[in-house]
């Protein structure tokens, strides 16, 4: 199985792990506008890590389908001040910064960041893969076709899951070349795909095990459950947590969640299930 170093920390991945989504912008499809405030942030990290998560991923960018483009200025004006608190008053969390953008990741990792979590995995910054590598940190690479602004015009494929398998295995050839330790992959559920590729993604979702690297698998509240389910993304929990398990069994050793508590759960049960085969 896998481990990654976190600045020095070896986080074993045997058992599945769960990262807390924190965003600190105004558009994100959830969250959006919630946590923007110093005590705000603080009092959300605390409840994730209080219920289990691992990992901390910090966000300035919203990445929802057609979201507003954020100038990397306000980006930095969003998280680093955001990370510089976490990181005074939660010294031993993991904090991942959600980032496309390498001078946001240096001045993060800079702030104490363990992780760069890239939606472009490189796409959107020539700099990033070599910058990544630099410094030393594990790198969480998504697919993602075009950008959060024009990514709904490229989702046609001949085949979804051999696509994104193809693109992952140029990116581990990549980061290899570069020199980076710990590649994540991550499918990119709902960037550049429909829900129908969402659902297929999921159901063979166990080949990407093939790539012999971690993957994470950030479905939290999308629009492909709630949309199913005829409800909305704050009714979307159940149908979450329905789908994280599906995930659990096929693999996934990392879940990018907005609700914590239910996710440690899900991980746990399904930790003892494997292991009672």
């Amino acid at each position: 199985m896998y481990s990654i170093n976190c600045t020095g920390a070896l986080i074993d991945l045997s058992i599945p792990k769960v990262m807390g989504i924190i965003n600190v912008t105004p558009d994100s499809f959830y969250d959006g506008g919630k946590t923007f405030e110093t005590d705000d942030i603080l009092a959300q990290a605390e409840q994730m890590l209080n219920e289990g998560a691992t990992f901390l991923d910090l966000g300035g960018y919203s990445s929802r389908p057609g979201a507003a483009e954020v100038s990397q200025k306000e980006e930095m004006n969003r998280v680093i001040p955001a990370l510089q608190a976490l990181t005074t008053t939660f010294p031993e969390a993991k904090i991942s910064i959600d980032t496309f953008r390498s001078a946001v990741a240096i001045e993060a990792a800079r702030e104490g960041a363990c992780m760069i979590n890239d939606i472009s995995g490189g796409q959107m910054d020539d700099a990033m893969i070599g910058t990544v590598a630099k410094l030393g940190l594990p790198y969480i690479a998504m697919h993602m076709r075009g950008t959060p602004q024009t990514m709904t015009q490229f989702s046609s494929y001949e085949q979804v899951t051999r696509d994104v398998l193809g693109y992952f295995s140029e990116k581990i050839a990549e980061a290899n070349s570069a020199g980076i330790n710990d590649l994540i992959v991550d499918p990119g559920f709902g960037f550049s795909k429909t829900p129908a590729h969402n659902f297929t993604l999921l159901n063979e979702l166990e080949l990407f095990q093939k790539l012999e690297r971690p993957f994470l698998v950030g479905i939290s509240r999308k629009s492909f459950i709630y949309k199913t389910l005829g409800s909305t993304p704050a009714e979307a929990l159940n149908g979450t947590s329905a789908l994280h398990s599906i995930a659990l069994l096929k693999g996934a050793s990392i879940l990018r969640v907005h609700d914590v508590k239910e996710a440690v759960e899900c991980a746990r049960l399904v930790s003892e299930l494997k292991g009672a085969r």
